[in-house]
């Protein structure tokens, strides 16, 4: 063999084989993809253009939504688990949750040990085995009837109040068991958020693992609010029907508990009508759970619950939140049961609430007034009675310490104090006729001027030139430091127009700063708080009167109250009068906004003060009108059979005019009948007046 050896079976490919040659693997030659046990290789098949679908079996309009249900569903499992998850991270360890304390009771009783109204819980409580069973059976049938078989959240309950809802378009029905109720009133705020109705689930779920049913239902029913400051069955039981839980009827348990869903709203007290027709609710929804038969329920529909009317009116709430406001500067933070009694007169109290109240509601609509203030204390500051507003119901602004008014004319004894210290006298003249300040053209109320006039006739008359005159002549700052030092706590602009009031003050400051007149001369401090104990008796606080000193000379406080005593004789305050030695002044400010009076006797110093919250004026309302006329009725029953007492320094003066006067200073001047429809001719004597208005009754 030449040319070498030949290799068997092998030859080398030419270039035109090496062309022809398909070195790729087909589908049979792949791994797992051959022929097999498993079954033969598939044909190969034509793989579709790009961007076109490949042809196929395609799900049906039912696979289609019955998959993505499925996805939806696991995503909602999803989402809701992380929520579970994220709201438990904000929640206190459940460790480390316990039921929080009661809070304390605060008793707030009057100056006779009468009890006035309660703040914090009321101090009394129920057990279940104490109530009847239609009580506990009345909440369950109307608040949550599936309570005994959920565990703390009841998914047939939301489902059937979110259709109710659909139904209705609006929000009809909750969801919420008493569990979640109950974990809502303990641990969380009211607000309507996805997250606390989350940590709401969170804790209902935690409070049925760690108490029975028996002590969740228990502990709702001594939490729940009722409304009217009732907290619990027990405070409710004695605020609305004056018995104890133990004794309610069928009636009374189902007017309880409709209250739940609106304590305010539906509140006997307030909306009797109402309160009756969701207690029909309530029974109907007992007979369907079958707690009662429908006779039952027909008996107590024919005997409906009667709640009792309140001895005293709403008001006494603007006192408790007073005191409220200051009880933690007297005895510090409040952990345990406590009683305070209090300077109010619970008969003086409503005396004044309903003399308030009544002008507003026969005279205020024609004249334009919403509101009105009213406080009275004792010559040393005791706060007797005290009226924030019209409706405590409808307003909880408390205007007689919080709201600040411009005074008028009711400012003006401390321009005529500021006066006297400087060496005039009530007998003083001063000129009664048109001032001009840099543009400023004070005028009197009737535009008239009188020419001479005596201090005590300008003061009573109110004679605003007078009043301007005497603040340039002292200077602005002297006045402003007479108010402060009788007790104007608020701040004074001393410019001119100081003399009519134009700066605003509160009624109860107003009110002690007159207190000095009725006093001899002495700074008080409005209070209220007699004394706080505990409810075992011991004393946490006792007040001590206060010495604040003399801040008016006793001669001429003598001077102050026998001027302004002629305000209700001839002034501008006469319907004030009250037929007992008093005196005052009243307050008119720039367009009729504010109307007040205020006045004393040597028991008791009394302001008035009407408006409108929004600073409207009114129809040309006065301090000599309806402002004097409620103070006069509330100073009338005050005092009623007190013995008559002369005020301080006018022992020995005559009961009209000032002593060491002579007969014409001590007369009213021609505008005084005037006023009230009687012309004077022109050359009658001031005395002859006098004379006229007091044999014909025009006094």
């Amino acid at each position: 063999m030449s040319g070498g050896v030949r290799s068997r079976g092998r030859r080398k490919p030419k270039g035109d084989d090496r062309a022809r040659l398909d070195v790729r693997l087909s589908a049979a030659d792949r791994p797992g993809t051959g022929p097999s046990a498993e079954g033969p290789a598939r044909p190969r098949t034509k793989s579709p253009p790009r961007g076109k679908p490949a042809r196929g079996r395609r799900r049906s309009p039912i696979g289609r939504i019955a998959y993505w249900g499925l996805v939806g569903l696991l995503w909602c499992v999803i989402g809701g688990a992380a929520s579970v998850a994220w709201v438990g991270a904000h929640l206190p360890p459940i460790q480390s949750l316990e039921v929080p304390k009661r809070p304390p009771s605060i008793r707030i009783t009057g100056y006779d040990g009468r009890l006035l109204t309660t703040r914090g819980d009321s101090g009394v409580s129920a057990t279940l085995a104490e109530l009847p069973a239609h009580v506990p059976q009345a909440f369950l049938a109307i608040e949550d009837r599936r309570f005994l078989s959920h565990y703390g959240v009841d998914p047939m309950g939301i489902l059937r109040a979110a259709a109710a809802n659909i139904l209705r378009r609006g929000v009809s029905q909750g969801g919420s068991t008493i569990t979640q109720q109950l974990a809502k009133n303990l641990f969380l705020t009211q607000d309507r958020t996805l997250t606390r109705k989350l940590q709401e689930v969170v804790l209902a779920l935690w409070l049925e693992r760690k108490f029975t049913k028996n002590q969740i239902l228990e502990l709702y029913l001594n939490r729940v609010y009722f409304g009217a400051g009732a907290y619990g069955i027990a405070a409710a039981a004695e605020r609305y029907f004056d018995k104890p839980a133990s004794r309610l009827s069928i009636a009374e348990a189902a007017m309880l508990a409709g209250l739940v869903k609106a304590p305010s709203k539906l509140a006997p007290t307030r909306n009797p009508d109402g309160a009756r027709e969701r207690a029909q609710v309530v029974l109907a929804a007992m007979v369907d759970a079958g707690y009662i038969t429908d006779r039952q329920a027909q008996q107590a529909i024919a005997r409906p619950a009667q709640a009792l009317k309140q001895n005293s009116s709403g008001s006494v709430n603007y006192i408790a939140d007073w005191i409220m406001d200051v009880l933690d500067d007297l005895v510090g933070r409040v952990d345990d049961d406590i009683v305070v009694e209090t300077s109010i007169d619970p008969q003086l109290q409503a005396a004044a609430e309903q003399a308030l109240v009544d002008e507003l509601n026969a005279r205020g609509e024609k004249n334009n007034v919403g509101q009105g203030a009213l406080v009275a204390m004792t010559p040393d500051g005791a706060v007797r009675a005290l009226v924030g507003g019209r409706s405590y119901a409808e307003s909880q602004f408390n205007r007689a310490v919080s709201a600040k008014r411009q005074p008028g004319s009711a400012f003006k004894p401390f321009v005529y104090l500021a006066a006297l210290e400087r060496g005039l006298t009530p007998e003083t003249v001063r000129e009664d006729k048109p001032i001009a300040l840099k543009g400023w053209k004070p005028e009197n109320y009737t535009h008239e001027y009188f020419g001479p006039v005596t201090l005590t006739q300008a003061l009573a008359m109110s004679l605003n030139t007078v009043s301007v005159r005497l603040t340039l002549e002292l200077g602005p700052q002297a006045v402003t430091r007479t108010a402060h030092r009788l007790g104007i706590a608020s701040k004074l602009d001393p410019n001119p127009s100081i003399a009519l009031g134009t700066s605003e003050v509160s009624v109860m400051e107003l009110v002690s700063a007159f207190a000095p007149f009725a006093n001899g001369g002495y700074a008080v401090s409005p209070h209220a708080v007699q004394s706080v104990r505990r409810a075992d008796g011991r004393l946490l606080y006792q007040r001590i009167p206060e010495n604040l000193g003399q801040v008016v000379e006793p001669r001429l406080v003598g001077m102050m109250n026998a001027m302004m005593r002629e305000t209700l004789t001839f002034g501008t305050g006469r319907k004030a009068e009250i037929g007992y030695p008093a005196a005052g002044k009243t307050g008119t400010s720039q367009d009729f906004r504010d109307a007040w009076f205020v006045g004393y006797t040597s028991q008791l110093v009394t302001g008035v003060w009407l408006g409108n919250d929004d600073g409207s004026p009114t129809k040309k309302v006065t301090g000599g009108g309806m402002p004097s006329e409620i103070w006069a009725r509330v100073m009338k029953s005050a005092h009623r059979g007190t013995p008559v007492a002369a005020l301080p320094g006018t022992a020995n003066r005559g009961w009209f005019g000032t002593a060491g006067a002579s007969a014409d200073e001590r007369l009213p001047p021609p505008h005084a009948v005037a006023e009230r429809g009687q012309p004077v001719p022109a050359r009658q004597s001031g005395l002859d007046t006098w004379l006229i208005d007091r044999l014909f009754g025009r006094r």
